[in-house]
């Protein structure tokens, strides 16, 4: 299997199944003398780790992050980090069953289409458990941001369950980590904790829409045609499991929109251009503003579930499934730091890029 890595100078391979010993990252291009350490990674590794609450898997594992290499006396040294995340609570015999049988929604059939091999243990690579290895790169691209452009912040949030939508009327970022789904409505959160109950144990599941905002990104980073940032979130964001849809900005409802409604409107401020608005998602051109950097994806319901589905087997005969196991009955939950770190990780490649190509910016107003 090839295309394991992302990025151009900062670059991320990740390796490791969900049911083998151990699963990881290797960092190349990482700045030196960026101080990390495993603490400081596994802050966000914890925001993700599975069985914390009756919403999510309760797969029982640390997410331990170690560092291997890449770093000296509690700072980067410009070599290639290496991240490694031991696999601690496999249960490997609740997949017996699928081992001739493809599920429903899975990439089970397509692996075995194309490799004519595949990891029926949990999905192996195609397993969400992978996306351990992306929140650890995440984490070490937030700590390059904080040296080289201190006051970037990034922070993601659930916008959608389901049918159901937050009020952002009630928008309050303290309420983010309040409540289990990381959304910013507390109401919606109350609302929202009742139905999912409900899917749960009925052995349902159901998706999710995930927004996630980079606030204080330069100006300038991204280039024209093939090397746009919005062209490179859009492909860090689909390449999370599950994720179906992605959006900059206004995304799909820009079309709805008149030109003049659409076009953010530019004022000139203290300290440079200000926006009426932010339709744009903080990209024009597939260059950054300034403005908030503003990301949405769309994640499916989970396809592992205990509802009865059709399938065939490797034979081509009919058959029957349940997916048993411990599943996410709403994936999106999770996946709100993995799209917080892969925002970080093409904000600091861009950011590299940039300074690599242009330095500082040329052009100047006012």
């Amino acid at each position: 299997m090839s295309l394991n890595t992302f990025g151009h100078i900062f670059r991320v391979t990740t390796w490791g199944e969900s049911h083998g010993p151990a699963l990881g990252a290797t960092v190349d291009g990482v700045p030196p003398n960026v101080e990390i350490t495993p603490e400081m990674l596994q802050v966000w590794l914890d925001k993700r780790k599975p069985g914390q609450n009756k919403f999510t898997t309760q797969r029982r594992e640390p997410d331990e992050v170690e560092i291997l290499s890449g770093v000296f006396e509690g700072k980067t040294t410009g070599t290639p980090v290496q991240l490694m995340i031991r696999n601690t609570d496999q249960r490997s015999k609740d997949y017996g069953d699928i081992v001739e049988k493809f599920r429903p929604g899975h990439a089970d059939i397509t692996y075995w289409q194309k490799y004519g091999i595949r990891d029926y243990r949990g999905g192996g690579r195609s397993s969400a458990r992978e996306t351990a290895a992306r929140v650890a790169a995440g984490g070490l691209a937030r700590a390059a941001l904080d040296k080289l452009v201190p006051g970037i912040e990034i922070k993601g949030y659930m916008t959608q369950m389901g049918p159901h939508g937050i009020d952002r009327a009630r928008f309050d970022w303290d309420q983010v980590e309040q409540n289990p789904f990381w959304t910013p409505d507390a109401v919606a959160a109350a609302e929202w904790a009742d139905y999912l109950d409900g899917l749960r144990k009925s052995g349902e599941s159901v998706g999710a829409v995930i927004e996630v905002v980079a606030r204080g990104v330069p100006a300038g980073l991204g280039a024209p045609i093939y090397g746009k940032l919005d062209t490179d979130l859009a492909a860090a964001m689909m390449s999370i499991n599950a994720v179906k849809a992605v959006e900059i900005g206004e995304g799909m409802a820009a079309a709805a929109l008149t030109g003049s409604a659409n076009a953010d409107e530019i004022y000139m401020g203290p300290n440079g251009p200000e926006y009426s608005s932010n339709h744009a998602g903080g990209i024009l051109g597939g260059i950054s503003t300034g403005q908030d950097v503003v990301v949405r994806f769309a994640v499916k319901p989970t396809s592992s579930i205990l509802t009865t589905r059709k399938t065939i087997t490797k034979s081509g005969e009919p058959a029957e499934i349940i997916t048993k196991g411990r599943h996410d009955p709403c994936v999106g939950i999770r996946a709100v730091p993995v799209g917080e770190a892969m925002m970080a990780c093409v904000i600091l490649d861009h950011l590299l890029l940039h300074r690599g190509h242009v330095g500082e910016n040329q052009g100047k107003i006012g």
